[in-house]
C-alpha cells in the first residue's frame, strides 16, 4: 500500500445497492479507490496518512437527470419573466448560481435540457474545464420534426423530445409531435441517447415502439408499458415530485394547472376538486413506482429542477424520500441517484464507489438512519480521493 492513503468511515454506501456497510476504510492511490475493507483487517502501516471519518457515513455523488439550468424557479411569474428578459451578464450570473446549489447539495453531475438560449453551453465554453459539477446538456427541447433533424441538436450531449408536455403544463392533453414525427426523429438521433418526456398509456406505448432510451414523468403510463420497460431495458425518470408540488400548491391555494385538465386558477382562488385530482395524480406515480421496482424497471433520479418551485440541488433530497416513500431501501434510492444517472449519461468519474472506481463521494455526518436529509448538510465533499476545495460546509441559501 505504498503512496496509499487511507480513509475510515463509520457508514458506507457505495451506490450498487448493497447493503450499508459499518466501519470501514477506504484505501485511495492516484485518486483511485484501491481498497474497501473492514476497519478491523486495516493494515498497520505507521507511514501512511489516514484519514479518520469513522463519526461519518460515505455515499457517491448523486446525479440529477433532469435539470433546466438556465430558468429560474421562482414560484413569482414576474421573477420568472425578467430572468427570461435579463442580459447576457445576468442569465450567466443566474446559471453559475444553479450550479453552486447543485454543488452544496452533492449534485456533482446533471442532464440539463431546455437550454432554448445556448447559455448553458456558453457558459460551459467559458469555463472551459473549471465547472464544478459534471453538465450533460441536451441544448433546446425538441418540439419539431425539423428542429431535430436538420443538425440543430449536433454537439449536444443527448436528445430530449417533448413528446407530450410536462406534468404541470396547464393545456389540455395533446400531441406536440405525430407518432411519425417521433419515428423520425429518433431515427436520425445518431450516437446520442433520447429522452422521450410522455405522459399516459398510448403516448407513452407509442415512445417505446419508436425507439427511445428513457422515458420521463411517465404519469398514468400503466404497467404493460412498466413491463416492456423492465423487458428492454428502458430506462425510467419518474419525476414524482413534480406532483407532489402540485398537491401542495393546489391543497393551500395559488396557481393549479396540467395537462390531463382545463382547469386553471389565479393565486389566492383554489379550485374545488384540484386538491383530489392532484393526490390522485400523485398517488398513482407513487405507486408505478413502487411496481417498477417489483418489476426491475431501471430507475433514475430527476427533479425537474428549474421547473415553479423545485429548487436546484435542495430538491434532490425531496426526490430520494420519494422514492423511499414508494418502498426503495436508502441504499436502492441511491443507486437510482448516482449509479444509474451517470451510467446513462456516460459520466464516468461518478457512480459507484467500488474498486477501480474514482473516489469522489460525499461526507455526511451522523449516522445512515439521519440520510437523506443529511444530504442538505454535507459535511465534505472528496473528489478524486481528497477534500474539494470548492466546497463550503454551510450550504448556499437557495432563497
Amino acid at each position: 500500500m505504498n503512496g496509499t492513503r487511507c480513509i475510515v468511515a463509520g457508514g458506507f454506501v457505495d451506490g450498487t445497492g448493497a447493503d450499508m456497510r459499518r466501519n470501514i476504510f477506504l484505501a485511495v492511490q492516484n485518486g483511485i479507490i484501491t481498497a474497501i475493507g473492514s476497519v478491523e483487517d486495516l493494515p498497520l502501516d505507521e507511514g501512511r496518512p489516514i484519514e479518520d471519518l469513522s463519526h461519518c457515513t460515505i455515499v457517491p455523488a448523486l446525479v440529477d437527470c433532469s435539470v433546466s439550468l438556465s430558468l429560474s424557479p421562482s414560484v413569482d411569474q414576474k421573477v420568472r419573466e425578467a430572468t427570461e428578459k435579463a442580459e447576457v451578464a445576468k442569465k450567466m450570473e443566474m446559471i453559475a448560481q444553479h450550479i453552486g446549489y447543485c454543488h452544496a447539495h452533492g449534485v456533482l453531475g446533471v442532464a440539463d435540457s431546455d437550454d432554448g438560449s445556448g447559455m448553458v453551453r456558453r457558459y460551459q465554453e467559458q469555463i472551459s474545464q473549471g465547472c464544478i459539477i459534471d453538465i450533460r446538456s441536451s441544448g433546446r427541447l425538441c418540439r419539431s420534426r425539423q428542429y431535430c433533424t436538420t443538425g440543430n441538436s449536433a454537439g449536444n450531449d443527448f436528445l430530449k423530445i417533448d413528446y407530450s408536455g410536462n406534468i404541470e403544463d396547464q393545456q389540455a392533453p395533446y400531441s406536440l409531435l405525430t407518432h411519425e414525427d417521433l419515428r423520425t426523429i429518433l431515427q436520425h438521433k445518431g450516437k446520442n441517447k433520447a429522452v422521450v418526456v410522455a405522459n399516459g398509456r398510448q403516448q407513452v406505448a407509442e415512445a417505446l415502439e419508436a425507439g427511445c432510451d428513457a422515458i420521463e414523468q411517465g404519469y398514468d403510463m400503466g404497467e404493460d408499458n412498466l413491463k416492456k420497460m423492465a423487458e428492454k431495458k428502458i430506462l425510467w425518470i419518474p419525476s414524482v415530485l413534480r406532483t407532489k408540488n402540485a398537491l401542495d400548491g393546489a391543497s393551500g391555494g395559488g396557481e393549479v394547472g396540467c395537462r390531463f385538465s382545463t382547469r386553471y386558477v389565479a393565486q389566492g382562488k383554489p379550485v374545488p376538486g384540484a386538491e383530489a385530482f392532484w393526490k390522485k395524480v400523485f398517488d398513482g406515480q407513487l405507486a408505478q413506482l413502487r411496481l417498477a421496482r417489483t418489476l426491475g424497471v431501471t430507475t433514475a433520479v430527476g427533479t425537474g429542477a428549474g421547473s415553479v418551485g423545485i429548487l436546484h440541488g435542495e430538491s434532490m433530497v425531496e426526490e430520494l424520500k420519494l422514492f423511499i416513500k414508494a418502498g426503495y431501501s436508502l441504499e436502492g434510492a441511491i443507486r437510482c441517484a448516482s449509479k444509474n444517472g451517470a451510467g446513462f449519461l456516460g459520466i464516468d468519474n461518478l457512480g459507484e464507489l467500488t474498486v477501480g472506481r474514482k473516489a469522489t463521494f460525499l461526507i455526511t455526518r451522523g449516522s445512515v438512519k439521519q440520510l437523506p436529509r443529511k444530504l442538505s448538510y454535507l459535511e465534505g465533499i472528496y473528489v478524486d480521493g481528497a477534500p474539494c476545495g470548492t466546497y463550503h460546509k454551510t450550504p448556499a441559501n437557495n432563497g
